[in-house]
C-alpha cells in the first residue's frame, strides 16, 4: 500500500503561478510594513491558493512482481564432445534450483545453438534477447550462460546487451584439452569439367604443437593424394574436376593422440562441376521440315556449341553446274570425323543416310568414339529402313536395333514401362492420360533384334525411343522424323523442348538424368534421401552423419523410378549415404563451420562482457564434480560476483492493482477550511 498527494487544478497553471505570485507580493508587504494579523491573512489567502490546486489524498494498491533470470544452455554440436552435455545437463539442474530459492524470482530456461544446416556458429545471445524479449528492462535480474565459451554471436559491450543486469557464463570442459583441425584456407566454388582447380588448407593443432600428421585428400570418395603435414603448415593440392555437378573434396588429417574429437580432423570442399562448351555436330542428310528443330534446340542453349552440317548437293548428283560456280561449303570429313571427333560430346545423326560422303573407316571411328566415352544420337526416318542406312556401317555394332521397314499411319507415342521410370522420359507433360495429350505422329521405322528395353512405344507397341549404353559411351536411336509435329504445334503439339533437351543431356552425361543414382539433398532443415532406379524395389539406405552416427532408412515410393526418404539434418559437415552399391554425399552447412574451428572450451571469449555486465566467467568442472556457485540476491550494486557466489540483480518493479482518492478541499471539509480561514481575519481585524 502507498500513500501520496495529487494535485487536479481547478484553474489553468499560469493562473495558479500568477495567484502564487501575488500572494508572495502581498506576503512581502505586509511583512515590511509589519502589518497586524498579516499571519491569518497570508494563510487565509494560501487556503483559497490550495482550494484551487484541488489536492486529494491518493491510496495505491501494487502487487510486486518478480524479476526475471534467463538460464541459456548451450546445444550445439561441440557441447557433444567429451563430457560437456552432462556437466551441462548437472550444471542446468542445481542452478535453476537455486534460482528458483530466491524469492521474488521467475527462472526461464531455454536450450539454444542447435545445428540448423543454415546457421553457422553458435548464437547464444540471440537465443537470450528472444528469452527476454517480452521483460522490460526493469525487470531483468541477469543471464545465465551454459556453455563451452566458444560463443559467436558475443555483444561488442554490455550496452549492446539492452538491459543493465549481470551475465554469468559457467563454462563446461576442461583446461587439458587438445584437439587437431583442418582448415580450409581458399577453395573455389566451380571448375570446368576436365580442369583442375587448387584447393588451400592448413592444419590446426590446439593443445600440442611441432606434430606430423597424415593427411588424406579424397574426390568423390576417391583418394587422389597423400602426404605428410607439419603442424601450422598451409598446404596446396591440386583436384581434377571429373564431372559436371558436385566434386566432393574431402581432405581428412590423422588424429592426435587423447584428441576431443575427430569431426573436425576432415574439412569438405563441394566443387561445382561446369562445363565449358558442350560440343555438338549436327549432321543432316536432307533438308526436311524437322531439321529446324534440332537447329533451335540446340543454338537455343548458350552451353552448347553448335556445328551443323546439311548435306545439299551428295557426290553422285551431277547437273553440270562447275564446281567453281558452287557456293557451297565441302564437308569438311577428315577433320571431323578423324582429327577432331574426341572433341565433340554429342553426334547427330538427322535423317542421314550413306551417300558417299562419309567413307566406312569414318563409321568405324565413329563406333571407337561411342566405346570410348562419346555419344551419338540417331534421329532416324525412312532412310534408316534403306538400303543406304547407317545400320549398314560399323556403326551397326553400337546401334540398338535393326531396321526392317517403314509403317506409316496415325499413332501416339506412349511412356513404356521403362520409360515411366528413366529420368529422361518420367513425367513428360501430357503423359498421364490415355491417349496422351500430345499430337500424333504419322511414320515409325520398324525393327527386330532389339538390345534394350524401349522407353517409347509407337504404332502397335513397337520401340520408338531406346536409349542405350555401350561400354563408356552412349546412344539415343528415335524411330520417327515427325517429332517437328509437336513442335509446329500440330494438334495442339507436345513436349518437344522438355524431350530432346533431357535426351541430349542424358547424352552427355550429366548426372541428374543418370537411371541409376543415390542423391543426398539439403531441404529446409532435413536431408532428402534419393533413390533413382529402373528397378522394382530398393535396398535399404545406410546414412552416416558428420559426427559417425549411422541410421539405416527404408525409402518409400515417390512416383515411378523414384524412392525418397528423410531425416533431420541435425549435424553440420559430411553426411555419406550408401545402399551397398551407390554412395552419395553431402556438405550440410559452410564447408568450414566456425562450430567445429576451435573446440577447445574457454572462459577468455566471455570473460570481458561477464565482467563488464557485473558478472563472470568460470569453469564448472572440477575433475569429475560440478561446481556451481551459490546465487546471491542483490538490490543495488555495480558488482554480482565474489569467492564462490554470483549474484542476481533483484528488482522493485510492480503493477497498481487499485486506487483511493480522497479529495481535501470539496465537501464540507473544505467549505470549514475557508470558512475557518475567513473567521480567523475577521476575528483579527475585528480586535
Amino acid at each position: 500500500m502507498q500513500y501520496s498527494i495529487a494535485f487536479a487544478p481547478l484553474v489553468p497553471t499560469i493562473v495558479l503561478w500568477s495567484a502564487f505570485a501575488a500572494i508572495a507580493v502581498i506576503t512581502v508587504l505586509l511583512l515590511i510594513g509589519r502589518a497586524r494579523g498579516a499571519a491569518v491573512r497570508v494563510a487565509a489567502l494560501a487556503l483559497i491558493l490550495l482550494a484551487l490546486a484541488n489536492p486529494s489524498f491518493t491510496r495505491e494498491e501494487r502487487e510486486p512482481l518478480p524479476s526475471v533470470a534467463a538460464v541459456i544452455v548451450d546445444k550445439s554440436p561441440s557441447q557433444n564432445f567429451g563430457d560437456r552435455a552432462d556437466q551441462a545437463a548437472k550444471a542446468r539442474d542445481a542452478l535453476v534450483d537455486r534460482l528458483k530459492q530466491v524469492k521474488g524470482l521467475e527462472v526461464r530456461v531455454v536450450d539454444a545453438g542447435q545445428a540448423d544446416g543454415e546457421t553457422d556458429g553458435t548464437r547464444l545471445f540471440s537465443a537470450l534477447s528472444s528469452t527476454l524479449s517480452d521483460v522490460p528492462t526493469d525487470r531483468v535480474a541477469g543471464a545465465f550462460l551454459i556453455t563451452d565459451g566458444r560463443v559467436h554471436d558475443i555483444p561488442d559491450n554490455a550496452a549492446a546487451l539492452g538491459f543493465k543486469a549481470p551475465v554469468h557464463a559457467l563454462i563446461t570442459g576442461h583446461t587439458n584439452e587438445r584437439d587437431r583441425r583442418v582448415a580450409i584456407v581458399a577453395a573455389p566454388r566451380f571448375g570446368i569439367v576436365g580442369q583442375s582447380q587448387t584447393v588451400t588448407y592448413r592444419l590446426d593443432d590446439q593443445g600440442v604443437s611441432g606434430e606430423l600428421a597424415k593427411v588424406v585428400v579424397r574426390r568423390d570418395g576417391d583418394i587422389i593424394s597423400e602426404r605428410s603435414v607439419l603442424s601450422g603448415e598451409t598446404v596446396k593440392v591440386e583436384v581434377g574436376i571429373k564431372h559436371a555437378g558436385q566434386n566432393i573434396v574431402e581432405i581428412e588429417a590423422s588424429p592426435l593422440a587423447d584428441e576431443l574429437t575427430l569431426v573436425n580432423n576432415r574439412a569438405v570442399v563441394p566443387i561445382d562441376g561446369v562445363r565449358d562448351k558442350l560440343r555438338v555436330l549436327l549432321v543432316s542428310g536432307e533438308p526436311h521440315s524437322g531439321e529446324r528443330t534440332w537447329r533451335n534446340l540446340l543454338k537455343s542453349d548458350p552451353s552448347v556449341d553448335l556445328v551443323h552440317f546439311t548435306i545439299l548437293r551428295p557426290p553422285e548428283k551431277q547437273d553440270g553446274t562447275p564446281i567453281h560456280e558452287l557456293s557451297l561449303i565441302a564437308f569438311p570429313t577428315r577433320e571431323l570425323f578423324q582429327e577432331k571427333i574426341n572433341e565433340f560430346q554429342l553426334i547427330i545423326f538427322d535423317r542421314y543416310a550413306r551417300q558417299g560422303v562419309l567413307p566406312t573407316a569414318y563409321f568405324d571411328n565413329i563406333a571407337r568414339y561411342v566405346r570410348a566415352g562419346g555419344a551419338v544420337l540417331v534421329s532416324a526416318g525412312p532412310d534408316y529402313a534403306s538400303t543406304t542406312s547407317i545400320w549398314r556401317t560399323p556403326l551397326d555394332t553400337v546401334l540398338p536395333a535393326e531396321p526392317v521397314g517403314v509403317t506409316e499411319k496415325p499413332f501416339h507415342a506412349r511412356l513404356s514401362e521403362a520409360g515411366k521410370r528413366h529420368p529422361v522420359t518420367r513425367g513428360l507433360e501430357g503423359s498421364a492420360s490415355d491417349p496422351p495429350r500430345w499430337s500424333r505422329f504419322f511414320r515409325e521405322v520398324d525393327t527386330r533384334n532389339v538390345a534394350v528395353p524401349p522407353v517409347m512405344t509407337g504404332a502397335d507397341g513397337q520401340p520408338l525411343l531406346l536409349l542405350s549404353r555401350y561400354d563408356e559411351g552412349r546412344v539415343a536411336l528415335l524411330l520417327s522424323d515427325h517429332i517437328w509435329l509437336w513442335a509446329r504445334g500440330f494438334e495442339g503439339g507436345g513436349p518437344h523442348l522438355d524431350l530432346l533437351r533431357r535426351m541430349s543431356h542424358w547424352l552427355m552425361k550429366q548426372p541428374e538424368l543418370e537411371e541409376e543414382t543415390l542423391r543426398l539433398a539439403v531441404q529446409g532443415k532435413d536431408l532428402l534421401v534419393q533413390r533413382q532406379t529402373m528397378a522394382d524395389t530398393v535396398t535399404p539406405v545406410t546414412v552416416t552423419s558428420p559426427s559417425g552416427k549411422t541410421r539405416e532408412l527404408t525409402l518409400e515410393a515417390a512416383e515411378p523410378g523414384l524412392w525418397k526418404a528423410a531425416l533431420a539434418a541435425d549435424e553440420l559437415g559430411l553426411w555419406q549415404a550408401t545402399d551397398g552399391t551407390l554412395k552419395a554425399l553431402i556438405n550440410v552447412g559452410p564447408a568450414n563451420p566456425k562450430e567445429f574451428s576451435e573446440v577447445t572450451s574457454t572462459i577468455e571469449a566471455l570473460r570481458p562482457l561477464a565482467q563488464a555486465s557485473g558478472g563472470d566467467a568460470r569453469r564448472i568442472a572440477d575433475g569429475s564434480a560440478i561446481d556451481v556457485p551459490r546465487i546471491v540476491p542483490v538490490h543495488a550494486s555495480s558488482v554480482f560476483r565474489g569467492e564462490g557466489w554470483l549474484g542476481v540483480r533483484m528488482r522493485d518493479a510492480s503493477v497498481v492493482r487499485g486506487v483511493g482518492v480522497l479529495p481535501v478541499f470539496a465537501g464540507l471539509i473544505g467549505l470549514l477550511l475557508l470558512l475557518g480561514a475567513f473567521a480567523a481575519t475577521w476575528l483579527r481585524e475585528g480586535r
